[in-house]
């Protein structure tokens, strides 16, 4: 029987969620048949959100995340809205929740890419269309989904896997370990004093990890993070929102959390490097390594347009049908 877009059927299956704001709404299943759905999209585009609309909340200036959402919503058929803070009432002091209530009446999803967790979880609580957080200061669960279909493209598998984490345990960490754990690879978050992972999304990660035999590991050395990886990870050290401490970051992230070729040269000799972007080069990491071969991060970039598609249509499904 033929779906009512008249579309080849695919098998999309239902999510247990009705939003993603962090990753923790997921199951390991459930990432599992969104990496497939998401390999087929990359093969073959199919037109799966005919007329549905997707309304975009910007609080942070973004590239990647902005044109891989409207490119991802044009390609399957529908229409993507972008929301700066100056073009909404929430200028004028109209409530997060108000708005949640009035785009629900326009759009099928809402996605916000905001400084404060706080903002998505109040759009999500009152929303009756599907809210997705396309980046807040705690959590980045959409970079991370593309982050895994990119690791499971080079590696051909995902459980057993060592990642090594170099740096801040910023949003895309808190993600990551997430992510990783639901999956089956193994983490060691080399991190100075106090940049610890969020507790929260540490606590969970370590939950889900220990039923599926991988870990996560903290620890102060990069060089015993990055030995015997498969993968090594950063990110900024002074991410957005965190400017007026750029250099007391620097001081105490720069160099010895730099990822660089001495430290690559720890990890497995076909061990792939990542990073989310955008990237300070010269701080977190030398153009010698990011411009490597080992490097991915344009597969990873890439990778968020297919990832996401398959969200879209994962989350969409549960409330709309397709």
């Amino acid at each position: 029987m033929r779906n009512p877009l008249s579309i080849p059927y695919w098998g999309i299956a239902l999510l247990r969620t009705k939003h993603l704001l962090t990753l923790m709404e997921l199951n390991g299943k459930e990432i599992a048949n969104m990496l497939n759905l998401a390999s087929k999209l990359k093969k073959r585009n199919q037109k799966m959100l005919k007329n549905k609309v997707l309304a975009m909340i910007f609080q942070k200036p973004s590239t990647r995340t902005r044109v891989s959402f409207e490119t991802a919503m044009f390609e399957l058929g529908g229409y993507a809205i972008n929301l700066t803070m100056n073009e909404i009432q929430s200028s004028r002091g109209e409530t997060i929740e108000d708005t949640a209530r009035t785009l629900s009446v326009y759009v099928d999803a809402i996605g916000a890419r905001v400084y404060n967790h706080d903002y998505v979880e109040r759009l999500a609580g009152v929303a009756s269309v599907p809210v997705i957080n396309m980046l807040s200061d705690l959590y980045h669960p959409c970079q991370v989904l593309g982050d895994i279909l990119t690791i499971k493209e080079h590696k051909r598998k995902l459980n057993g896997l060592n990642l090594a984490w170099i740096g801040d345990g910023d949003n895309v960490c808190n993600s990551l370990i997430i992510g990783c754990a639901l999956t089956g690879i193994n983490v060691t978050v080399a991190c100075p004093k106090g940049y610890e992972p969020y507790q929260n999304a540490l606590e969970f990660a370590r939950k889900e990890a220990a039923k599926n035999g991988s870990t996560i590991q903290i620890t102060r050395e990069p060089k015993q993070a990055a030995r015997n990886a498969d993968i090594v990870y950063t990110d900024s050290f002074v991410s957005m929102g965190k400017e007026a401490e750029r250099d007391t970051r620097l001081n105490v992230f720069f160099p010895n959390y730099q990822v660089n070729t001495d430290l690559m040269s720890l990890a497995k000799q076909d061990a792939i490097f990542m990073h989310c972007l955008p990237a300070k080069r010269g701080e977190e990491v030398t153009d010698d390594v990011i411009d490597s071969r080992q490097s991915v991060v344009w597969q990873q970039a890439e990778n968020r347009l297919h990832a996401q598609k398959a969200l879209l249509c994962m989350l969409l499904r549960n409330v709309k049908g397709l």
